[in-house]
């Protein structure tokens, strides 16, 4: 039959006053980074993280995953607080987009990739090549490299998730020495 048991009686009762309490624990830590991301322009109202914990149970829920301890919020929101591409009027609407987007690539990667692995690539793309753009993050940068980790890569274990897209990407884009070099060519020769 498997090892899952039937909660009986005050054990449902038990288990979300459980969760509950950890949602009030969250509520509380994600609140109190804005001791840090203020000085970013960046601060969630108490609301506003409520529904930051709300979209993480039902991102959770989606995409079949359990945390255990803390979640994975506090981690995306230092990764990214410092970014460009977050505005005060988006802040909160980007959290849940990123954080959305970890837990469908922590399922698409097969788990091979690490949390800290897994944010720093999606900062680092966000920041460069996605010119924060979220559905590119998630379409085009995060697909290519979830599929080439699923496929065998272990390349990003000795780099920790750093400089990992270029490797992958399927788009030439300009470099501005390249650029220079060829408009010489074209109008001075």
């Amino acid at each position: 039959m498997g090892n899952s048991k039937e909660i009986k009686g005050d054990g449902v009762q038990d288990f979300y006053e459980l969760m509950k309490v950890r949602d009030k624990q969250e509520l509380a830590a994600i609140v109190s980074c804005n001791e840090k991301t203020e000085r970013f322009g960046l601060v969630l109202s108490e609301e506003k993280a409520g529904e930051l914990v709300q979209a993480r149970n039902t991102s959770l829920k989606k995409h079949r995953r359990v945390e255990f301890g803390k979640g994975i919020l506090e981690e995306l929101i230092f990764a990214f607080c410092d970014s460009e591409y977050i505005s005060q009027d988006r802040y909160a609407e980007t959290l849940m987009q990123l954080q959305e987007i970890f837990y469908e690539f922590k399922n698409e990667s097969g788990d091979k990739l690490t949390d800290d692995e897994l944010i720093t690539f999606m900062r680092e793309q966000f920041d460069s090549v996605c010119e924060g753009d979220l559905d590119y993050l998630a379409g085009t940068c995060l697909t290519i490299f979830s599929s080439a980790v699923r496929a065998g890569y272990r390349g990003y274990e000795k780099t920790g998730g750093h400089n990992e897209f270029e490797k992958f990407d399927e788009v030439k884009r300009w470099d501005k020495d390249l650029y220079l070099e060829v408009l010489r060519e074209l109008c001075w020769s």
